[in-house]
């Protein structure tokens, strides 16, 4: 291990949730203005996640009063004191770029259904039924 991975591996942060494009996220940022320390959030979709490593960053996108607003963090950064991900929505594309030219309801995600264990079919209800013993 060389020594650039030596520092690189003391910086990276294991508590981050592995974040998507499409994805809700409320990222806290640390903000110091002069010797006050506060912070600040910013919530939005995220609409591109790139490099690998100690380099990967994500760009989340909203809306402030009518203007577009994106950001970019780095994701192991130590000004970012949380990320939450709040819902995660299903989209077909890994740079969610054409959202820059949407507005109003055009530009919402729609919300990605949580897989659930499949119901018993009634062939299998049926099949169980006949093996049960009749008590008459």
């Amino acid at each position: 291990m060389g020594l650039i991975e030596k520092i690189e591996a003391t910086q990276f942060r294991s508590d981050r949730p592995d974040i998507r494009p499409g994805d809700t996220v409320e990222v806290s940022v640390r903000v110091i203005e002069g010797d006050k320390e506060r912070q600040q959030k910013f919530r939005g979709d995220v609409i591109n996640v790139r490099g690998s490593g100690i380099r990967q960053t994500f760009t989340v996108r909203k809306i402030s009063e009518g203007i577009g607003v994106e950001r970019t963090f780095p994701v192991h950064s130590p000004s970012l004191a949380e990320v939450k991900v709040m819902k995660h929505s299903k989209v077909r594309r890994a740079k969610l770029f054409y959202l820059r030219k949407k507005t109003g309801k055009s530009a919402r995600l729609t919300e990605r259904a949580e897989k659930k264990p499949a119901a018993p079919s009634r062939a299998k209800a049926a099949k169980k039924k006949a093996e049960e013993p009749v008590t008459t």
